[in-house]
Protein backbone atom coordinates (compact mmCIF):
# COMPACT_ATOMS: atom_id res chain seq x y z
CA UNK A 1 0.00 0.00 0.00
CA UNK A 2 1.55 3.61 -1.05
CA UNK A 3 2.80 5.14 1.72
CA UNK A 4 0.49 8.75 1.26
CA UNK A 5 -2.67 5.97 1.32
CA UNK A 6 -1.97 4.08 4.64
CA UNK A 7 -1.44 7.15 6.61
CA UNK A 8 -4.41 8.68 4.88
CA UNK A 9 -6.57 5.54 5.79
CA UNK A 10 -5.53 5.44 9.97
CA UNK A 11 -6.16 9.07 10.19
CA UNK A 12 -9.62 8.89 9.53
CA UNK A 13 -9.66 5.43 11.06
CA UNK A 14 -8.30 7.30 14.47
CA UNK A 15 -11.03 10.19 13.92
CA UNK A 16 -13.60 7.89 13.88
CA UNK A 17 -12.81 5.19 16.22
CA UNK A 18 -11.74 8.08 18.72
CA UNK A 19 -15.30 9.87 17.56
CA UNK A 20 -13.52 13.26 17.01
CA UNK A 21 -15.15 13.72 13.64
CA UNK A 22 -16.80 17.08 15.01
CA UNK A 23 -13.58 18.42 16.87
CA UNK A 24 -10.89 17.19 14.47
CA UNK A 25 -10.54 17.41 10.59
CA UNK A 26 -8.52 13.83 9.70
CA UNK A 27 -6.66 16.11 6.72
CA UNK A 28 -5.13 18.37 9.96
CA UNK A 29 -3.26 15.58 11.87
CA UNK A 30 0.55 15.66 11.50
CA UNK A 31 1.95 12.07 10.92
CA UNK A 32 4.18 12.70 13.63
CA UNK A 33 1.71 14.34 15.79
CA UNK A 34 1.53 12.90 19.72
CA UNK A 35 -2.08 10.56 20.09
CA UNK A 36 -1.46 10.91 23.74
CA UNK A 37 -0.51 13.29 26.28
CA UNK A 38 -1.59 16.50 27.69
CA UNK A 39 0.48 18.22 24.51
CA UNK A 40 -1.98 15.96 22.05
CA UNK A 41 -5.09 17.45 20.41
CA UNK A 42 -6.49 13.59 20.02
CA UNK A 43 -5.96 13.03 23.50
CA UNK A 44 -6.36 9.27 23.49
CA UNK A 45 -7.41 7.42 26.24
CA UNK A 46 -7.11 3.91 27.37
CA UNK A 47 -10.46 3.18 25.81
CA UNK A 48 -9.80 4.97 22.29
CA UNK A 49 -6.31 2.45 22.21
CA UNK A 50 -8.29 -0.64 22.50
CA UNK A 51 -10.83 0.48 20.25
CA UNK A 52 -8.17 1.66 17.62
CA UNK A 53 -6.18 -1.43 18.45
CA UNK A 54 -9.20 -3.65 17.61
CA UNK A 55 -10.09 -1.96 14.23
CA UNK A 56 -6.53 -2.11 13.31
CA UNK A 57 -6.71 -5.62 13.63
CA UNK A 58 -10.23 -6.24 12.09
CA UNK A 59 -8.67 -3.44 9.25
CA UNK A 60 -5.00 -4.66 8.89
CA UNK A 61 -4.83 -8.46 10.66
CA UNK A 62 -2.25 -7.07 13.11
CA UNK A 63 -2.58 -7.75 16.74
CA UNK A 64 -0.69 -5.23 19.35
CA UNK A 65 0.10 -7.25 22.52
CA UNK A 66 0.44 -5.62 25.89
CA UNK A 67 0.19 -2.02 26.94
CA UNK A 68 3.60 -1.03 26.91
CA UNK A 69 3.47 -2.17 22.85
CA UNK A 70 0.31 -0.42 22.38
CA UNK A 71 1.29 2.95 24.00
CA UNK A 72 4.59 2.98 21.40
CA UNK A 73 3.08 1.86 18.19
CA UNK A 74 0.02 4.14 19.10
CA UNK A 75 1.94 6.81 19.51
CA UNK A 76 1.83 8.63 16.28
CA UNK A 77 0.64 8.17 12.94
CA UNK A 78 3.90 7.46 11.81
CA UNK A 79 4.58 5.21 14.35
CA UNK A 80 1.46 3.05 13.58
CA UNK A 81 1.88 2.83 9.79
CA UNK A 82 5.64 1.57 10.98
CA UNK A 83 4.14 -1.22 13.08
CA UNK A 84 1.67 -2.10 9.79
CA UNK A 85 4.31 -2.07 7.28
CA UNK A 86 6.56 -4.13 9.56
CA UNK A 87 4.07 -6.97 9.84
CA UNK A 88 2.96 -7.14 6.71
Amino acid sequence: MDHTLLEEKLKQLLIRECDKEDDIDWQSIDNDEPLFGQQSRIQMDSLDALQVSLALQQQYGVRIEGAKDGRRILNSIASIAAFIRQQQ
